[in-house]
C-alpha cells in the first residue's frame, strides 16, 4: 500500500532531445534547485524522478501527465558536506 502524497509545484527545463525534466521544485514559499537527476521512470500516463537537491536531500517526485499535477512521494534528508554551513 502506498503512503500518502504531498502536492508540490515543479519548473521543468528541456534537456537535450526536449524532454522536460525538473530543475526546481516549490514546498510553498520555499525552493529547492535540483542538482542532479539520479533516475528517472517514463510511461505514458506518469514520469517519476529521483533527485538530488541543494538542500542535499534525496526526493522521489511523480509526475502525473493528464492533470499535470505533481506529487512528492519519497523525501530523505540529506546530511551536509564537512566545511558546508547547514541550510536554515
Amino acid at each position: 500500500m502506498a503512503g500518502p502524497t504531498i502536492p508540490i509545484r515543479v519548473e521543468c527545463t528541456a534537456e537535450n532531445g526536449g524532454e522536460e525534466v525538473p530543475c526546481r521544485l516549490w514546498f510553498g514559499s520555499r525552493a529547492v534547485t535540483v542538482t542532479a537527476v539520479v533516475d528517472r521512470w517514463l510511461a505514458p500516463s506518469h514520469r517519476y524522478f529521483k533527485l538530488l537537491g541543494d538542500d542535499h536531500a534525496t526526493y522521489l517526485i511523480r509526475h502525473d501527465v493528464p492533470t499535470k499535477s505533481w506529487e512528492l512521494i519519497l523525501y530523505e534528508a540529506g546530511s551536509v558536506p564537512p566545511g558546508r554551513p547547514a541550510t536554515p
